[in-house]
Order: C-alpha cells, then sequence, then structure tokens
C-alpha cells in the first residue's frame, strides 16, 4: 500500500500528469495518423501547464492550507503560553543531499533545512525538552534523521538533548514512533505550513498532543490579487505541486476518515 500511495500520488502531480498527457498525444498520432483524438491530451497537458504554473493559482491553492495553523512568532526568549507545557520539539523529515563534502546544513533541503531552523528556535525557550528528528536513510547512506541531527548540534544544540527516529517512512509512521517515544507528554510539532493540516491530523489520530508550530511557507505573496505580478515560472509550478500533494494527502486521510 506503501509504494502504491507513492507511485499513484506521484502521477498526479503537475508536472508527470502533463509528461504523460504529452506521450499520450504523440502515442496517438503515431499510431492513429488521421485521427484527431490526440489533440484530446496535447490540449489538457497545455491547460494542465498553463494553469499550475501560474503564480496566483499556485498561491491560492497553497495558501488555505498554510494559514490553517498560526505560525509561532517573536518570543523574545521566553516561551508562549501555548508552548510552555510541551516537553519534546518534534521535527519531521524533508530530505537532504548525500554530498560527502557538504556540511549537514548544506546537505539539507531547504524544506528541512526551514523546520530544524525553526525547531532549535523553539526549543531555545524550552531549556527541559527533547529535540525528535525523523527520517529514514537511503540504501547505503546515513539517516535522514542523522543529517538534521548533525545540522542541530551545528545550530546549538547539545547531542544529549537529540533523539532520532530512523525507521518512519512517511507521515503517519512518524505520528506512531512518536506516540511510542512521547507517551502523552505535549510536543511542538514542526513541519512545513504546507503539510501541517495533514500532519496535525495524523499526530492526532495516532494519540499525540501536539502543538503546530508551522514553517517554512511557500505562498508568501500579496494576499490580493494584483495583474501586474502575474506570471508562468517554475517556482509556481513547485508550490502548486506542494499544494495538490497535500490535498491528495488530505482527501486520502478524509477517505479512511482519519480526518
Amino acid at each position: 500500500m506503501f509504494w502504491l500511495k507513492k507511485v499513484v500520488s506521484f502521477w498526479l502531480m503537475p508536472l508527470p500528469l502533463c509528461l504523460a498527457l504529452l506521450a499520450l498525444s504523440s502515442v496517438l498520432a503515431f499510431l492513429r495518423r488521421k485521427s484527431p483524438f490526440w489533440r484530446a491530451p496535447l490540449l489538457a497537458a497545455t491547460l494542465v501547464l498553463f494553469f499550475f504554473a501560474n503564480s496566483a493559482v499556485s498561491t491560492w491553492l497553497l495558501r488555505p492550507l498554510e494559514q490553517r495553523y498560526a505560525a509561532i512568532g517573536e518570543m523574545d526568549g521566553r516561551a508562549p503560553t501555548v508552548l510552555a507545557s510541551c516537553v519534546f520539539v518534534v521535527v519531521l523529515g524533508g530530505g537532504h543531499s548525500d554530498t560527502d563534502l557538504l556540511s549537514a546544513t548544506n546537505k539539507l533541503a531547504p524544506s528541512s533545512l526551514e523546520r530544524i531552523v525553526e525547531g532549535v528556535r523553539i526549543l531555545r525557550v524550552l531549556p527541559s525538552a527533547q529535540l525528535i528528528v525523523s527520517g529514514p536513510a537511503a540504501p547505503g547512506n546515513p539517516t535522514h534523521a542523522s543529517v538534521l541531527s548533525h545540522a542541530a548540534e551545528s545550530l546549538g544544540v547539545a547531542p544529549g538533548r537529540i533523539l532520532q527516529i530512523d525507521t518512519a517512512r512517511d507521515t503517519e509512521e512518524e505520528a506512531a514512533a512518536v506516540r511510542r517515544m512521547v507517551g502523552n507528554a505535549p510536543v511542538a510539532l514542526v513541519t512545513s505550513a504546507g503539510h501541517m493540516p495533514r500532519a496535525a491530523a495524523l499526530f492526532r489520530h495516532a494519540g499525540v498532543t501536539a502543538v503546530p508550530c508551522p514553517t517554512d511557507y511557500g505562498a508568501r505573496d500579496e494576499p490580493s490579487f494584483n495583474p501586474t505580478r502575474q506570471k508562468w515560472d517554475a517556482e509556481s509550478l513547485e508550490r502548486s505541486t506542494r499544494a495538490v500533494h497535500e490535498r491528495l494527502g488530505l482527501l486520502w486521510l478524509t477517505l479512511r476518515g482519519l480526518n
């Protein structure tokens, strides 16, 4: 089920879907040269790319997800009331590069770097809390959890305050692993703002008392529509991909009765 979910969701992302439609159009054009049916997938691919690569559309798709939970603002050295009881700070994994010559912070994907920085920021106002980092390994390489751990250490966190989860493959498994590790203790949950609605639902279902601490915002543009700032670019396509991925994930949770 895990790999089936990954494969299906991959081909429903905007760019792979667009490429699949273009491939279908080419095959139909080659096999049925006199048939007009090849034009339908070509038109669909064009519309998919035109729609999802637009800055206004991508922001419109992602912003509602990112605004579901409020960010933790400036803390001036003191934990806000909502965080004061947290015994753990949980930072969910987001990927890294296995290039040996790079430092741990430089190995991290942009989303992972923003997550660990936010986790460390919160940990500094919770002197008794421990940091939990998560992420498995590609075969023959260090775990993502270990890279996050080394990055946290380089940002000033003592090694004795860091716990690792290195077998969880997705957010659902991370939530279950955190539950086994912390029991009923409240945690500060750090992940990308667009991912937070799904993560919060899964942690709630696992029985973890989690305070959402979103970071890694993608829809930072002005909320009002400005026709002079509309553009089509790879950044907008990536933002749309994040939004589609999370909305499909929320739909899957709803179908399973977990959301």
